[in-house]
């Protein structure tokens, strides 16, 4: 079993917040957390999508007096959302009598729901964690083979885990599927499952490209307001991110569309169906793949008050990754395939606009060296140690 870093985390959200939320895509690994969780202390966990654990928690109010000296667990809590505006009042009843931490841990796959209850009815008793695949650092990707492993096969520990490459497209495959026929219709949305396949399919083959709604929606024969409200249901899902723009150089004409990316570089690689390293090696999506791999990779490791970025003006000064720490301090990150990165004209006029504290080249190699005028060349799991730092 591979060690997750927010495992920790989540107890230390628990030892300060009487709710903890921990939200990430399907099959990522939430469950085995709680798990995990709730062997170490006195626990109680009910899986919401069955229905005699649904119907347990029918009268939470009783089902908590029962369990009062218990962490009550529960998984897919954005199939029941109205449970939160019951929650506060047991919450507050706690904290009253001296319990104030670690009452609950909700476990979900859809942030739009759960963050929108929850912040409604639980402001200030609830902390949020998102969990992503499982990254460099916890794989231990410190060799080329891998690094290229988790690349190819993305960060759900199924698919990395699977026997060869054929049983991890497999499992990839066999997510879209259900993702695309059972668990996106029970979460409301009523979009044809082929048709919303087609689009994520065009996300991957534009992975860490413009957003252009207009582009997509001819190919689709839908309208662009239609395509935005697709991309706003698979950022909602944890399955895509879309990229802002950074936008503080008013002096400057810049790109302000922003960039998308399929989060899980395994999801991309099956939507294209590409099988084994040398398949993604002679596909066109092999750069931005790289990219968004990265870009993931580093945000799992990020500061939660990292605010993430990317910049680009009409002249062609451009930035993959900016980090805003805070209004003082930023760091420019740009991502390059090969193991001796060159840097275009374009890095160091966007260095001039931006001004960042720090300068990095992430690479394929393994050496952490000097480029001049401020830039360091550093390896994905050598960026990432250095934010746990942060």
């Amino acid at each position: 079993m591979i060690a997750r870093r927010i495992e920790k985390l989540v107890e230390d959200a628990l030892g300060r917040s009487a709710s903890v939320a921990l939200m990430g895509p399907r099959q990522v690994g939430k469950t085995t957390i709680a798990l995990n969780i709730n062997d170490a202390k006195p626990a109680v966990y009910l899986d919401l999508e069955d229905r005699l654990d649904l119907q347990k928690i029918s009268d939470v109010s009783a089902f908590h007096s029962e369990n009062r000296n218990s962490l009550i667990i529960l998984d897919e809590v954005q199939r029941v959302p109205e449970i939160f505006a019951s929650l506060r009042g047991i919450i507050d009843r706690e904290r009253r009598r001296g319990h104030k931490y670690g009452q609950f841990l909700f476990l979900g796959s859809a942030s739009m729901d759960l963050l929108k209850q929850s912040s409604e009815s639980l402001a200030g008793r609830i902390a949020y964690l998102e969990l992503q695949g499982i990254d460099a650092l916890e794989f231990e990707a410190n060799t080329p083979e891998r690094l290229n492993q988790l690349w190819l096969r993305g960060g759900f520990p199924e698919s990395l885990l699977a026997g060869n490459d054929r049983n991890s497209l497999a499992w990839r495959r066999d997510f879209i599927r259900t993702y695309l026929e059972r668990d996106i219709p029970l979460l409301g949305p009523r979009i044809p499952a082929v048709t919303l396949e087609r689009f994520w399919t065009m996300l991957a083959h534009i992975q860490g490209g413009i957003f252009n709604a207009s582009q997509i929606a001819k190919s689709l024969e839908v309208s662009a307001t239609t395509i935005s409200r697709y991309l706003d249901l698979m950022v909602d899902l944890l399955l895509v991110r879309r990229l802002q723009p950074w936008s503080q150089n008013a002096g400057k004409r810049l790109v302000k569309s922003p960039k998308v990316y399929v989060r899980d570089s395994g999801i991309t690689h099956a939507l294209l169906n590409l099988q084994n390293y040398n398949d993604l090696l002679g596909h066109p999506v092999t750069g931005g793949s790289w990219e968004g791999f990265v870009i993931e990779n580093i945000l799992s490791a990020a500061p939660e008050r990292v605010i993430p970025y990317y910049y680009r003006t009409s002249n062609g000064a451009e930035v993959d990754l900016i980090l805003e720490f805070s209004v003082k301090e930023k760091w420019a990150i740009e991502i390059k395939r090969n193991s001796a990165p060159v840097l275009s004209k374009g890095f160091y006029i966007a260095c001039q606009d931006i001004k960042p504290d720090k300068r990095f080249v992430v690479y394929a190699g393994q050496d952490k060296f000097r480029m001049g005028e401020n830039i360091t060349a550093i390896s994905l799991p050598g960026i990432m140690a250095e934010l746990l730092q942060q």
